[in-house]
């Protein structure tokens, strides 16, 4: 691998102005496609297979009607007004009917009609029915709804908005979060390299890739319904793991130049020694990312592979679009800049590192670990032991309006239901009777309904075509594990509230395919868990050529994998960080503990090829397994605390935004990365590799018979350049 890497970085060097063309081409390409395309992301999770999803199918084939999206609005008369009083009730049913013209709906029902007026006289709640699924209204649809309730606003009520689609419900991606991550990651690399020209680099790389990636899920997503998460997880992934990429090769490209290479013969030796890391490094973050295809779940499928894609593009990037870059940058990469302190401290440090590798930071903590490697050991096992702790007590669930910023329509929506209604009122049951359509079988059903303990409400909605409708509000809200038990217990009484009906009944809505999606996905984590740490050992193991290192690899991940998620809990799910972060405590996203699994297990093997590859590289030249670990880690810890750090700052700056969802996402992700590169791999790591010694590099002797060597740390591209099979020109 290390001599086709060579021979790549030597093309794109020499021939770098095709390969930036190439490059500025797909990333203009992608953007015309998709402008022309009109593609949106959308916030509708559902998986087919399930009940609730059996419950729309069938609504969708007998009551279509009914099968669609539904809008929630709610009427909040102001001071000593009521919803009731003559003046108002005439603004709202006015509007209402304006409502019913608009296309789209398919049925609209008034305060007065539902009977859903508070026992205050201060809120009432009107419905909106489409006939096209949440993630199809058009937005002109709900722009039109939005127009036709100025008047009850002019009138004095407070009009907001619930339900499965309503006007704003599209997350928008703020580009505050990524300016912010870049800034301080510039920062950081400009600490790290001290020159304008090593520090823009990769962060220049890593915007063209996140551009042409985004561009193609945009275009992607009119034909292909894609959640917005994923394509924040994309540009997570896509940002930090293009910086990353490009700082570890950059580094080792540096490293050259300072010991007296040229530019020409430095960028495809750097490609070949630490590009054959990133290789491995990135494909160990896409399998875990496809893996996500084997839990069966659709809108995870997609956001595995945008994010996959994201993480392909960043590497082909690091690979060519980096040694073009490099080649026009030439020796300025050492060119330190002459901000007082900063360029000349850092080029004194670059120059020192360069010529005696030991007398670094990260060589004198390398020596610490070493030297007092059990007591490291246990203590960093017990920080994050103790830091796993609240992840035992995790609630998994979907976002509901509770979890929204206090400024968000759905969440004043909620808020207002709550107290003049109750929670469940937030939280629909849909129950849906097939061979039932009579007045006589639905009203025996809904008797049967109202019997249960935690049902606050049962509604006969519509009975056509064989199909009765009935609307059940529980006593408890959309996310409380009560609901969850009710709708359990519904379907396990199924044959109890059917009767001598002869019916046929489903339990649907937007609460239970919430309820559903969140078991499916927890029933889905020991399978995807298994797949991608079987796939990964298997290639981390072709990598290294051992078995203990990803043994090793794969309990370090677990131990941050469990400290983050705990982490995770304790400031959302606890509410902790509720003053810190301006969250509302509520369920753990029912996605995340899965996408943390692909996420920090792809990022967490990143940095165990990073540190692990330049242990083996001493390894193979000296022989002596502990000073191979002291100097490995002392080389690689400088380039993996400024890529850990960049990532980390990525990932945190999506904590300022405004959706709850994108902030756990964001410091459950953060936390994973700090605690792995920091806790882990530069700790106890090499702690665990010196108390194995060169045990930790054993395999069985058929191994290296039938397995082919990679050459991950480059000897075999060293000795090819040593006795002259490899021409500085790149000619064999």
């Amino acid at each position: 691998m290390s001599t086709y890497l060579y021979r790549l970085a030597r093309f794109a060097f020499l021939r770098r102005r095709l390969v930036l063309a190439v490059w500025l081409a797909a990333a203009i390409a992608a953007i015309a496609v998709a402008q022309l395309s009109g593609g949106k992301t959308n916030d509708t999770f559902t998986i087919p297979g399930t009940e609730s999803q059996n419950a729309a199918a069938v609504l969708q084939a007998r009551l279509p009607a009914f099968s669609g999206g539904q809008t929630t609005i709610v009427f909040a008369a102001r001071g000593t007004a009521k919803v009731a009083d003559p003046a108002l009730e005439r603004a709202i049913d006015s509007a209402m009917a304006r409502v019913r013209s608009i296309p789209q709906v398919s049925a609209v029902v008034t305060p007065d009609k539902s009977r859903q007026i508070s026992p205050s006289g201060k809120v009432a709640l009107g419905t909106v029915q489409w006939s096209a699924p949440a993630a199809m209204v058009k937005d002109a649809s709900l722009t039109a709804l939005s127009a036709a309730m100025k008047p009850v606003r002019a009138a004095g009520v407070e009009v907001e908005y619930n339900g499965s689609v309503y006007p704003g419900w599209r997350t928008v991606i703020s580009e505050v979060p990524e300016l912010i991550g870049l800034i301080i990651a510039f920062g950081i690399l400009m600490i790290t390299f001290g020159a304008f020209a090593a520090a823009g680099m990769p962060i220049l790389g890593a915007i063209i890739g996140v551009i042409t990636t985004l561009m193609g899920i945009t275009a992607v997503a009119s034909v292909v319904s894609i959640a917005s998460a994923s394509t924040t997880v994309a540009l997570m992934l896509g940002l930090s793991c293009g910086i990353d990429y490009g700082v570890f090769i950059l580094s080792r490209h540096r490293t050259n130049l300072l010991n007296g290479m040229t530019p020409e013969e430095s960028v495809p030796v750097a490609m070949g020694t630490a590009g054959s890391s990133v290789v491995f490094a990135g494909l160990t973050v896409i399998i875990a990312l496809c893996g996500l295809t084997v839990v069966g779940i659709p809108f995870l499928t997609v956001m595995g592979l945008a994010a996959a894609a994201s993480v392909a593009v960043a590497l082909l990037i690091a690979l060519t679009l980096l040694p073009a870059m490099l080649g026009f940058a030439g020796p300025k990469i050492v060119t330190f800049t002459r901000l007082p302190g900063l360029g000349a401290r850092t080029g004194r440090v670059a120059r020192r590192s360069a010529a005696d590798p030991d007398s670094t930071a990260g060589a004198r903590w390398a020596r610490f670990v070493v030297r007092y490697r059990v007591p490291v050991l246990i203590s960093g096992i017990a920080l994050l032991g103790v830091l796993a702790i609240p992840a035992l007590s995790v609630h998994l669930g979907l976002p509901s309006g509770a979890s929204k910023p206090a400024s968000d329509t759905q969440r004043k929506a909620y808020d207002l239901t709550t107290r003049a209604f109750g929670a469940g009122f937030n939280g629909a049951l849909l129950v849906v009777a097939q061979n039932a359509g009579t007045p006589a079988a639905t009203g025996q059903i809904a008797a049967a309904l109202t019997r249960y303990p935690g049902v606050a409400k049962v509604t006969p909605v519509a009975a056509e075509n064989g199909i009765s409708l009935i609307r059940l509000i529980p006593d408890s809200g959309p996310d409380d594990p009560a609901t969850a038990a009710l709708v359990h217990t519904l379907r396990g009484d199924r044959a109890a509230i059917e009767g001598q009906t002869g019916a046929n009944i489903l339990i649907g809505g937007t609460t239970a395919s919430n309820i559903d999606v969140s078991a499916k996905l927890s029933a889905a984590l020991p399978v995807f868990l298994i797949t991608v740490v079987g796939l990964a050992f298997i290639l981390l193991t072709f990598a290294f050529r051992t078995i203990l290192v990803p043994i090793k690899s794969i309990l370090g991940f677990l131990l941050s994998m469990a400290a983050a998620l705990g982490a995770q809990v304790a400031i959302f799910q606890w509410g902790w960080g509720q003053h810190i972060f301006g969250i509302t405590p509520s369920e753990t996203i029912s996605f995340l503990p899965i996408i943390m699994l692909a996420i920090i297990f792809g990022l967490s093997s990143d940095y165990e090829v990073f540190v692990v590859s330049r242990i083996k590289e001493e390894y193979t030249r000296n022989g002596d397994a502990r000073r191979a670990v002291q100097r490995g880690t002392g080389l690689s810890a400088r380039v993996v605390t400024a890529a850990a750090l960049i990532m980390f700052s990525i990932f945190a700056a999506f904590m300022f935004t405004k959706d709850p969802t994108i902030k756990a996402i964001g410091f459950s992700f953060a936390a994973g990365v700090f605690l792995d590169a920091f806790v882990v791999r530069l700790t106890l790591v090499p702690a665990i590799m010196a108390i194995a010694g060169s045990r930790i590099w054993y395999h069985p002797k058929w191994f290296s018979r039938y397995v082919p060597d990679p050459d991950i740390e480059g000897d075999r591209l060293d000795r090819q350049l040593a006795e002259g099979e490899l021409t500085p020109a790149g000619r064999t």
